[in-house]
């Protein structure tokens, strides 16, 4: 399994970001057809950060976003960095 077959991109608005900050949360456009478990698993073996929880949602455009909120002892402002979203 590729995971970035499953995490296709980081999504980049101000309310995201603002959730990097605020939520440690990040989010991602994900495959249609990835579950939660399969966007859990692929985001910890790329970023080696544990998940609390996933949270899905398909837009009106049809895009899958993926909300992943990181437990309390990683920080969603290192991966932010190592996606060079701040």
């Amino acid at each position: 399994m590729d995971p970035w077959k499953i995490l296709k991109h980081p999504y980049m608005t101000e309310k995201s970001i603002s959730l990097v900050e605020r939520a440690n949360t990040v989010v991602f456009v994900v495959d249609r057809k990835a579950n939660k478990t399969k966007i859990r698993e692929a985001f910890e073996k790329v970023f080696e950060a544990k998940v609390a929880a996933v949270n899905t949602e398909i837009t009106l455009s049809g895009e899958k976003k993926a909300y992943i909120k990181l437990k309390p002892e990683f920080k969603a402002a290192d991966v932010a960095v190592k996606l060079g979203i701040i």
